[in-house]
Protein backbone atom coordinates (compact mmCIF):
# COMPACT_ATOMS: atom_id res chain seq x y z
CA UNK A 1 0.00 0.00 0.00
CA UNK A 2 1.38 3.30 -1.15
CA UNK A 3 1.78 5.51 1.81
CA UNK A 4 3.50 8.62 0.55
CA UNK A 5 1.63 11.75 0.84
CA UNK A 6 0.60 11.20 4.15
CA UNK A 7 0.42 14.78 5.12
CA UNK A 8 0.41 15.93 9.25
CA UNK A 9 -2.49 17.89 8.72
CA UNK A 10 -4.79 14.51 8.36
CA UNK A 11 -2.70 13.13 11.38
CA UNK A 12 -3.02 16.56 13.31
CA UNK A 13 -7.35 16.21 12.64
CA UNK A 14 -7.40 12.38 13.62
CA UNK A 15 -7.52 13.44 17.30
CA UNK A 16 -9.30 16.76 19.39
CA UNK A 17 -6.69 17.13 22.23
CA UNK A 18 -7.73 20.13 24.47
CA UNK A 19 -6.52 19.54 28.20
CA UNK A 20 -7.60 22.70 29.25
CA UNK A 21 -11.30 22.35 28.32
CA UNK A 22 -11.28 18.28 28.91
CA UNK A 23 -11.90 17.79 25.18
CA UNK A 24 -10.76 14.21 23.72
CA UNK A 25 -12.34 13.09 20.33
CA UNK A 26 -10.88 10.74 18.27
CA UNK A 27 -11.64 10.40 14.56
CA UNK A 28 -13.28 6.50 13.59
CA UNK A 29 -10.97 6.10 11.21
CA UNK A 30 -7.92 5.31 13.70
CA UNK A 31 -10.33 2.25 13.90
CA UNK A 32 -11.24 1.71 10.39
CA UNK A 33 -8.72 2.92 7.49
CA UNK A 34 -5.74 0.35 5.92
CA UNK A 35 -3.78 3.05 5.21
CA UNK A 36 -3.07 3.89 9.08
CA UNK A 37 -3.28 0.17 9.93
CA UNK A 38 -0.08 -0.16 7.41
CA UNK A 39 1.62 3.01 9.14
CA UNK A 40 0.96 1.81 12.65
CA UNK A 41 2.60 -1.95 11.53
CA UNK A 42 5.32 0.44 10.48
CA UNK A 43 6.21 3.05 13.30
CA UNK A 44 4.71 1.58 16.26
CA UNK A 45 5.49 -2.01 15.69
CA UNK A 46 8.57 -2.49 13.61
CA UNK A 47 10.08 1.00 14.65
CA UNK A 48 9.52 0.26 18.48
CA UNK A 49 10.10 -2.09 21.31
CA UNK A 50 7.43 -4.84 21.28
CA UNK A 51 7.72 -7.74 23.97
CA UNK A 52 8.43 -11.50 23.05
CA UNK A 53 8.43 -13.67 25.76
CA UNK A 54 9.27 -14.50 29.21
CA UNK A 55 12.05 -16.20 30.07
CA UNK A 56 10.49 -19.37 32.26
CA UNK A 57 9.18 -20.09 28.68
CA UNK A 58 12.58 -20.67 27.23
CA UNK A 59 14.24 -22.52 31.07
CA UNK A 60 17.11 -24.21 29.19
CA UNK A 61 20.19 -24.19 26.28
CA UNK A 62 19.05 -24.12 23.18
CA UNK A 63 15.24 -23.79 24.11
CA UNK A 64 13.21 -21.43 21.90
CA UNK A 65 9.70 -19.27 21.36
CA UNK A 66 8.11 -18.58 18.26
CA UNK A 67 6.28 -15.21 17.97
CA UNK A 68 5.86 -11.98 15.75
CA UNK A 69 6.88 -8.52 15.75
CA UNK A 70 3.74 -6.86 13.63
CA UNK A 71 4.09 -8.71 10.72
CA UNK A 72 7.27 -10.36 11.17
CA UNK A 73 7.81 -14.11 12.67
CA UNK A 74 10.44 -13.86 14.96
CA UNK A 75 12.50 -16.88 17.12
CA UNK A 76 13.05 -15.94 20.61
CA UNK A 77 15.74 -18.49 21.27
CA UNK A 78 18.67 -19.19 24.64
CA UNK A 79 21.87 -20.71 23.27
CA UNK A 80 24.00 -23.70 23.88
CA UNK A 81 25.50 -20.89 26.38
CA UNK A 82 22.62 -19.67 28.25
CA UNK A 83 22.21 -16.26 26.29
CA UNK A 84 18.96 -14.99 25.07
CA UNK A 85 18.92 -14.05 21.21
CA UNK A 86 15.56 -13.19 18.99
CA UNK A 87 15.96 -13.66 15.09
CA UNK A 88 14.25 -13.19 12.24
CA UNK A 89 12.87 -16.68 11.39
CA UNK A 90 13.45 -16.45 7.57
CA UNK A 91 16.12 -18.30 5.79
CA UNK A 92 18.86 -16.28 4.45
CA UNK A 93 18.78 -18.36 0.69
CA UNK A 94 14.99 -18.56 0.01
CA UNK A 95 13.12 -16.78 3.28
CA UNK A 96 11.48 -19.83 3.89
CA UNK A 97 10.57 -20.75 7.49
CA UNK A 98 12.95 -22.56 9.58
CA UNK A 99 10.96 -22.93 12.63
CA UNK A 100 7.86 -24.48 12.68
CA UNK A 101 6.52 -25.14 15.92
CA UNK A 102 5.58 -23.08 18.85
CA UNK A 103 7.81 -23.53 21.42
CA UNK A 104 10.72 -26.57 21.31
CA UNK A 105 14.35 -27.48 22.26
CA UNK A 106 16.41 -27.36 19.34
CA UNK A 107 20.56 -27.25 18.79
CA UNK A 108 20.33 -26.29 15.29
CA UNK A 109 16.62 -25.34 13.17
CA UNK A 110 17.04 -26.35 9.00
CA UNK A 111 15.18 -25.21 6.35
CA UNK A 112 12.97 -27.30 5.09
CA UNK A 113 13.13 -26.13 1.57
CA UNK A 114 17.35 -26.82 0.44
CA UNK A 115 18.50 -27.71 3.84
CA UNK A 116 20.71 -24.61 5.22
CA UNK A 117 21.08 -25.32 8.88
CA UNK A 118 21.63 -22.67 11.75
CA UNK A 119 22.85 -22.94 15.27
CA UNK A 120 21.07 -22.02 18.33
CA UNK A 121 23.12 -18.49 17.93
CA UNK A 122 21.31 -18.09 14.84
CA UNK A 123 24.36 -18.57 12.67
CA UNK A 124 24.54 -20.26 9.51
CA UNK A 125 26.50 -23.22 9.94
CA UNK A 126 25.47 -25.60 6.94
CA UNK A 127 24.94 -24.10 3.33
CA UNK A 128 23.87 -27.77 1.69
CA UNK A 129 26.52 -28.84 -1.14
CA UNK A 130 28.41 -25.80 -0.82
CA UNK A 131 31.53 -26.89 -2.01
CA UNK A 132 29.48 -28.46 -5.33
CA UNK A 133 27.72 -25.44 -5.96
CA UNK A 134 30.20 -23.33 -8.10
CA UNK A 135 29.38 -20.13 -6.22
CA UNK A 136 30.34 -16.56 -7.24
CA UNK A 137 33.18 -14.72 -4.88
CA UNK A 138 31.03 -12.26 -3.61
CA UNK A 139 28.83 -15.24 -1.96
CA UNK A 140 31.22 -15.75 0.46
CA UNK A 141 31.02 -12.08 1.64
CA UNK A 142 27.61 -12.26 2.35
CA UNK A 143 25.94 -13.22 5.91
CA UNK A 144 23.82 -16.32 5.83
CA UNK A 145 23.10 -16.25 9.13
CA UNK A 146 19.58 -15.21 10.41
CA UNK A 147 19.06 -11.55 10.32
CA UNK A 148 19.11 -10.26 14.48
CA UNK A 149 16.38 -8.29 16.41
CA UNK A 150 17.61 -6.27 18.92
CA UNK A 151 17.27 -7.68 22.28
CA UNK A 152 16.49 -6.53 25.56
CA UNK A 153 15.63 -8.11 28.83
CA UNK A 154 13.67 -6.73 32.37
CA UNK A 155 13.69 -9.26 34.72
CA UNK A 156 12.41 -11.92 32.54
CA UNK A 157 10.49 -9.82 30.59
CA UNK A 158 11.85 -10.34 26.78
CA UNK A 159 11.65 -7.37 24.20
CA UNK A 160 12.89 -6.87 20.73
CA UNK A 161 12.90 -4.53 18.13
CA UNK A 162 13.42 -4.27 14.17
CA UNK A 163 15.16 -1.20 14.33
CA UNK A 164 17.87 -0.08 16.12
CA UNK A 165 16.61 3.71 16.69
CA UNK A 166 15.04 3.23 19.43
CA UNK A 167 15.70 4.84 22.84
CA UNK A 168 16.81 1.71 25.50
CA UNK A 169 14.83 -1.04 27.12
CA UNK A 170 15.01 1.43 30.20
CA UNK A 171 14.02 4.44 28.80
CA UNK A 172 11.34 2.82 27.14
CA UNK A 173 9.88 1.65 29.91
CA UNK A 174 10.20 3.95 32.59
CA UNK A 175 8.79 3.64 35.81
CA UNK A 176 6.43 1.00 33.80
CA UNK A 177 9.71 -0.98 35.47
CA UNK A 178 8.54 -0.95 38.87
CA UNK A 179 4.88 -2.50 38.04
CA UNK A 180 6.56 -5.18 36.14
CA UNK A 181 8.65 -6.15 39.20
CA UNK A 182 5.20 -6.54 41.27
CA UNK A 183 4.48 -9.24 39.10
CA UNK A 184 8.39 -10.53 38.75
CA UNK A 185 8.86 -10.33 42.37
CA UNK A 186 5.60 -12.48 43.55
CA UNK A 187 7.67 -15.55 43.92
CA UNK A 188 11.05 -15.80 45.44
CA UNK A 189 12.11 -17.28 42.42
CA UNK A 190 10.15 -15.04 40.23
CA UNK A 191 6.83 -15.88 38.51
CA UNK A 192 6.02 -18.27 35.11
CA UNK A 193 4.08 -18.58 32.25
CA UNK A 194 2.31 -21.40 33.64
CA UNK A 195 2.29 -24.16 31.08
CA UNK A 196 -0.52 -23.78 28.43
CA UNK A 197 -1.97 -21.19 26.39
CA UNK A 198 -4.92 -19.96 24.78
CA UNK A 199 -5.35 -18.17 21.10
CA UNK A 200 -8.13 -16.64 19.30
CA UNK A 201 -8.85 -14.43 16.32
CA UNK A 202 -11.09 -11.26 16.94
CA UNK A 203 -12.98 -9.49 13.95
CA UNK A 204 -12.07 -5.84 15.39
CA UNK A 205 -8.91 -3.46 15.56
CA UNK A 206 -5.71 -4.20 17.60
CA UNK A 207 -6.95 -0.90 19.34
CA UNK A 208 -9.95 -1.95 21.26
CA UNK A 209 -8.01 -4.42 23.28
CA UNK A 210 -5.11 -1.59 24.60
CA UNK A 211 -8.47 0.30 25.51
CA UNK A 212 -10.64 -2.53 27.37
CA UNK A 213 -7.58 -3.35 29.61
CA UNK A 214 -7.71 -0.09 31.29
CA UNK A 215 -11.58 0.25 31.08
CA UNK A 216 -13.81 0.04 33.84
CA UNK A 217 -17.11 1.72 32.59
CA UNK A 218 -17.75 -1.72 30.55
CA UNK A 219 -17.63 -3.97 33.61
CA UNK A 220 -21.20 -3.63 34.70
CA UNK A 221 -22.60 -3.63 31.34
CA UNK A 222 -20.60 -6.17 29.70
CA UNK A 223 -20.14 -8.57 32.33
CA UNK A 224 -23.85 -9.54 33.01
CA UNK A 225 -24.09 -12.95 32.70
CA UNK A 226 -20.87 -13.12 35.48
CA UNK A 227 -22.23 -10.91 37.85
CA UNK A 228 -25.61 -13.11 37.74
CA UNK A 229 -23.26 -16.35 38.04
CA UNK A 230 -21.65 -14.55 40.99
CA UNK A 231 -24.90 -13.54 42.44
CA UNK A 232 -26.00 -17.06 42.46
CA UNK A 233 -22.62 -18.29 44.03
CA UNK A 234 -23.05 -15.60 46.97
CA UNK A 235 -26.68 -16.91 46.99
CA UNK A 236 -25.59 -20.59 47.68
CA UNK A 237 -27.24 -21.64 44.13
CA UNK A 238 -23.70 -23.16 42.67
CA UNK A 239 -22.04 -25.96 43.84
CA UNK A 240 -19.00 -25.08 42.29
CA UNK A 241 -16.56 -24.90 45.71
CA UNK A 242 -13.46 -24.54 43.00
CA UNK A 243 -14.05 -20.81 42.67
CA UNK A 244 -14.24 -17.77 44.02
CA UNK A 245 -15.96 -15.56 42.21
CA UNK A 246 -14.58 -11.44 41.56
CA UNK A 247 -17.72 -9.56 42.86
CA UNK A 248 -17.56 -6.87 40.26
CA UNK A 249 -20.55 -4.54 42.04
CA UNK A 250 -18.05 -4.38 45.07
CA UNK A 251 -15.96 -2.45 42.22
CA UNK A 252 -18.47 0.49 42.39
CA UNK A 253 -18.07 0.92 46.29
CA UNK A 254 -13.90 1.23 46.56
CA UNK A 255 -11.33 3.47 45.91
CA UNK A 256 -9.59 3.35 42.54
CA UNK A 257 -7.53 5.27 39.98
CA UNK A 258 -5.76 5.15 36.85
CA UNK A 259 -1.91 6.39 35.59
CA UNK A 260 -0.85 7.43 32.29
CA UNK A 261 2.59 6.85 31.69
CA UNK A 262 4.95 8.17 28.74
CA UNK A 263 5.92 5.83 25.42
CA UNK A 264 1.60 4.75 25.36
CA UNK A 265 1.82 2.64 28.95
CA UNK A 266 -1.25 3.22 31.24
CA UNK A 267 -2.62 1.09 34.26
CA UNK A 268 -5.76 1.29 36.30
CA UNK A 269 -5.76 0.00 39.90
CA UNK A 270 -8.37 -0.59 42.33
CA UNK A 271 -8.29 -1.21 46.54
CA UNK A 272 -9.49 -5.34 46.93
CA UNK A 273 -11.68 -6.09 49.60
CA UNK A 274 -11.45 -9.67 48.11
CA UNK A 275 -7.68 -9.87 48.57
CA UNK A 276 -7.94 -13.09 50.57
CA UNK A 277 -9.87 -14.72 47.88
CA UNK A 278 -6.34 -14.30 45.73
CA UNK A 279 -4.56 -17.49 45.31
CA UNK A 280 -1.16 -15.00 46.56
CA UNK A 281 -2.54 -14.09 49.37
CA UNK A 282 -1.48 -17.93 50.71
CA UNK A 283 2.05 -16.46 50.82
CA UNK A 284 1.50 -13.40 52.18
CA UNK A 285 3.71 -13.59 55.03
CA UNK A 286 6.33 -14.41 53.35
CA UNK A 287 5.83 -11.69 50.50
CA UNK A 288 5.42 -9.15 53.03
CA UNK A 289 8.78 -10.21 54.79
CA UNK A 290 10.24 -10.16 51.78
CA UNK A 291 9.47 -7.08 49.60
CA UNK A 292 7.63 -5.19 52.17
CA UNK A 293 4.31 -4.59 53.08
CA UNK A 294 3.79 -1.57 51.07
CA UNK A 295 4.59 -3.81 47.85
CA UNK A 296 3.10 -6.98 48.65
CA UNK A 297 -0.24 -4.79 49.61
CA UNK A 298 -0.02 -3.52 45.71
CA UNK A 299 0.62 -6.63 44.48
CA UNK A 300 -2.55 -7.91 46.26
CA UNK A 301 -4.61 -4.94 44.46
CA UNK A 302 -6.54 -5.18 41.45
CA UNK A 303 -4.53 -3.90 38.68
CA UNK A 304 -4.63 -3.86 35.06
CA UNK A 305 -1.57 -2.96 32.99
CA UNK A 306 -0.80 -2.18 29.23
CA UNK A 307 2.50 -2.11 28.21
CA UNK A 308 2.20 -0.40 24.99
CA UNK A 309 1.85 -1.74 22.34
CA UNK A 310 1.31 -5.21 22.62
CA UNK A 311 1.45 -6.98 26.03
CA UNK A 312 -1.21 -6.52 29.07
CA UNK A 313 -1.27 -8.00 32.54
CA UNK A 314 -4.64 -8.32 34.24
CA UNK A 315 -4.54 -9.29 38.15
CA UNK A 316 -8.13 -9.72 39.32
CA UNK A 317 -8.82 -13.59 40.18
CA UNK A 318 -6.25 -14.50 39.06
CA UNK A 319 -3.02 -12.96 36.98
CA UNK A 320 -3.20 -13.21 33.15
CA UNK A 321 -0.95 -11.81 30.69
CA UNK A 322 -2.53 -11.04 27.20
CA UNK A 323 -0.08 -10.81 23.73
CA UNK A 324 -1.69 -8.57 20.99
CA UNK A 325 -1.02 -9.21 17.30
CA UNK A 326 -2.73 -7.47 15.04
CA UNK A 327 -3.20 -9.32 11.57
CA UNK A 328 -5.27 -6.32 9.51
CA UNK A 329 -7.30 -3.10 10.12
CA UNK A 330 -10.22 -5.48 11.76
CA UNK A 331 -8.56 -9.10 12.87
CA UNK A 332 -6.71 -9.13 16.02
CA UNK A 333 -4.70 -12.33 17.22
CA UNK A 334 -4.76 -12.73 21.13
CA UNK A 335 -2.51 -15.56 22.62
CA UNK A 336 -2.88 -15.19 26.39
CA UNK A 337 -1.40 -16.81 29.29
CA UNK A 338 -1.96 -17.97 32.92
CA UNK A 339 1.03 -16.36 34.92
CA UNK A 340 2.08 -17.27 38.35
CA UNK A 341 4.92 -17.61 41.10
CA UNK A 342 7.23 -20.28 40.53
CA UNK A 343 6.93 -23.26 42.89
CA UNK A 344 3.43 -21.99 44.38
CA UNK A 345 2.32 -24.44 46.52
CA UNK A 346 -0.16 -27.27 44.79
CA UNK A 347 -3.36 -25.21 46.83
CA UNK A 348 -2.56 -21.81 45.35
CA UNK A 349 -2.02 -22.89 41.81
CA UNK A 350 -5.39 -24.56 41.68
CA UNK A 351 -7.01 -21.72 43.21
CA UNK A 352 -4.96 -19.72 40.47
CA UNK A 353 -6.21 -21.73 37.67
CA UNK A 354 -10.08 -22.22 38.67
CA UNK A 355 -10.21 -18.34 38.95
CA UNK A 356 -8.17 -18.01 35.65
CA UNK A 357 -10.20 -20.34 33.94
CA UNK A 358 -13.74 -18.77 35.54
CA UNK A 359 -13.01 -15.36 34.27
CA UNK A 360 -10.16 -14.66 31.74
CA UNK A 361 -9.92 -17.93 29.51
CA UNK A 362 -11.13 -18.15 25.98
CA UNK A 363 -13.95 -20.31 27.51
CA UNK A 364 -14.32 -18.17 30.39
CA UNK A 365 -16.85 -16.00 31.51
CA UNK A 366 -15.34 -12.24 30.53
CA UNK A 367 -13.31 -12.78 27.25
CA UNK A 368 -16.10 -13.63 25.05
CA UNK A 369 -17.96 -10.90 26.26
CA UNK A 370 -15.27 -9.05 25.55
CA UNK A 371 -14.57 -10.29 22.04
CA UNK A 372 -18.06 -9.54 21.13
CA UNK A 373 -17.85 -5.94 22.38
CA UNK A 374 -15.15 -5.43 20.12
CA UNK A 375 -16.70 -6.62 16.85
CA UNK A 376 -19.77 -5.09 17.97
CA UNK A 377 -17.73 -1.83 17.67
CA UNK A 378 -15.64 -2.76 14.52
CA UNK A 379 -19.12 -3.18 12.85
CA UNK A 380 -20.41 0.51 14.09
CA UNK A 381 -17.18 2.32 13.06
CA UNK A 382 -17.65 1.25 9.46
CA UNK A 383 -20.87 3.55 9.34
CA UNK A 384 -19.37 6.33 7.08
CA UNK A 385 -21.75 8.64 8.43
CA UNK A 386 -20.38 9.20 11.59
CA UNK A 387 -16.67 10.51 12.56
CA UNK A 388 -16.28 11.33 15.97
CA UNK A 389 -16.07 8.90 19.19
CA UNK A 390 -17.07 10.45 22.47
CA UNK A 391 -15.73 7.76 24.60
CA UNK A 392 -12.79 9.61 26.17
CA UNK A 393 -14.21 12.42 28.88
CA UNK A 394 -15.05 10.85 31.81
CA UNK A 395 -12.74 12.04 34.21
CA UNK A 396 -12.05 14.86 32.51
CA UNK A 397 -12.53 17.46 35.17
CA UNK A 398 -10.37 15.72 37.74
CA UNK A 399 -7.57 14.44 36.23
CA UNK A 400 -4.28 15.86 37.26
CA UNK A 401 -0.34 16.37 36.10
CA UNK A 402 1.78 14.06 37.85
CA UNK A 403 2.11 11.49 40.77
CA UNK A 404 -0.62 11.19 43.02
CA UNK A 405 -0.09 9.74 47.42
CA UNK A 406 -0.37 5.98 45.89
CA UNK A 407 2.08 6.67 42.98
CA UNK A 408 4.08 8.27 45.24
CA UNK A 409 4.10 5.21 47.96
CA UNK A 410 4.93 2.56 45.37
CA UNK A 411 7.82 5.24 43.85
CA UNK A 412 6.82 5.49 40.14
CA UNK A 413 5.96 8.93 38.92
CA UNK A 414 2.96 9.12 35.96
CA UNK A 415 2.56 11.54 33.72
CA UNK A 416 -0.94 11.92 34.73
CA UNK A 417 -3.27 10.15 37.54
CA UNK A 418 -7.09 9.85 38.36
CA UNK A 419 -7.62 8.83 42.08
CA UNK A 420 -11.48 8.72 43.75
CA UNK A 421 -14.23 6.52 43.77
CA UNK A 422 -13.41 3.00 41.46
CA UNK A 423 -17.32 3.72 40.24
CA UNK A 424 -16.17 6.62 37.94
CA UNK A 425 -14.51 4.31 35.62
CA UNK A 426 -12.45 7.23 34.42
CA UNK A 427 -11.52 7.47 30.60
CA UNK A 428 -8.33 9.87 30.64
CA UNK A 429 -6.32 7.05 31.08
CA UNK A 430 -6.72 6.29 27.54
CA UNK A 431 -5.48 10.03 26.35
CA UNK A 432 -1.32 9.22 26.65
CA UNK A 433 -1.81 6.00 24.82
CA UNK A 434 -3.35 7.79 21.61
CA UNK A 435 -0.66 10.99 22.31
CA UNK A 436 1.89 8.45 22.21
CA UNK A 437 0.58 6.62 19.19
CA UNK A 438 0.07 9.85 16.99
CA UNK A 439 4.21 11.04 17.91
CA UNK A 440 5.23 7.80 16.89
CA UNK A 441 3.25 7.95 13.66
CA UNK A 442 3.99 11.55 13.08
CA UNK A 443 7.94 10.80 13.80
CA UNK A 444 7.90 7.33 11.79
CA UNK A 445 7.05 9.83 8.51
CA UNK A 446 9.16 12.71 9.03
CA UNK A 447 11.97 10.24 9.77
CA UNK A 448 10.83 8.67 5.90
CA UNK A 449 9.95 12.04 4.42
CA UNK A 450 7.36 10.36 3.52
CA UNK A 451 4.48 13.19 4.34
CA UNK A 452 3.30 16.20 2.53
CA UNK A 453 2.45 19.80 5.34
Amino acid sequence: MRLDGFSFDRLDRLIVDNPDSGEFLLHRDVFRDPEIFELEMKYIFERNWVYLAHESQLPKPNDYWHTYIGRTPVIVWRDGEGQVGAYINSCAHKGARVCHHQSGNARQLVCGYHGWTYDSAGRNILVKDEAAGAYAEPFARLDHSLPKVKCAMHRGFIFGSLSDDVPSLDEHLGDVRVLLDLIEDQGPDGVEMVPGMSQYVYHGNWKWQIENCVDGYHLTSAHPSFMNVVLRRKAGESQNKQVKSIDLSMAMKITGGSWNFPRGHAMIWAENPQAAERPLWFAREELEQRVGAERAGWMLRTRNLTVFPNVQFAENASLQCRIIRPLSVDRTEMTIFCVGPKGESGKARSVRLRQYEDFFNSSGMATPDDSIAYEDCQAGVTAPTTDWQQGYFRGGTVVQQGADSYAEALGVCPASHVVGPFGMQDETVFHGAYRSWKEMLRSGLQADGAVTE
